[in-house]
């Protein structure tokens, strides 16, 4: 029988990774009632946490941070077997065409620009982690969809 997409969600874990205290402060806040909360503060940090034995559900993730930026993170993310699976959803004030291109193409599930709309981010982080939830449902009983490319 599947799981209750309900029960699995307020399980879930986000890790929020941004440079700046405040985006970290403010996104923690606004998903705190529904989720377990990790934060990083800069790109190496999150990989850390990532790759840790009590991964991240999903990972929010700035693109402009010191040292290593965002894409970096994502492409590292999406090239070990351990991690490839946790979904990105990028957050971040970089607005172009040409810079969410980028994200989609490294593997991120979905591009939200700074300033943010809860509504919006609360939407699509559950969206996001119901695909999760329904598609670790499927591996675990042996069954990999993997959508036609």
């Amino acid at each position: 029988m599947m799981p209750d997409s309900a029960d699995l969600l307020e399980k879930s874990t986000i890790l929020i990774v941004d440079d700046a205290q405040d985006n970290l402060t403010l996104i923690g806040e606004l998903l705190k009632k529904e989720y377990r909360i990790k934060v990083a503060n800069n790109g190496f940090k999150a990989l850390k946490i990532a790759q840790s034995h009590t991964p991240p559900d999903l990972i929010l993730l700035d693109i402009v941070m010191p040292d290593i930026d965002g894409y970096k993170v994502c492409k590292q993310l999406k090239s070990n077997p351990s991690t490839e699976n946790i979904p990105v959803i990028f957050l971040t004030t970089k607005h172009e065409v040409q810079d969410e291109a980028r994200g989609l193409g490294l593997g991120a599930v979905d591009y939200i620009t700074k300033p943010i709309s809860a509504a919006i981010l609360m939407a699509r982080v559950r969206t996001h982690l119901t695909m999760k939830n329904m598609q670790d449902f499927l591996i675990s009983q042996n069954i990999v969809w993997k959508p036609k490319t």
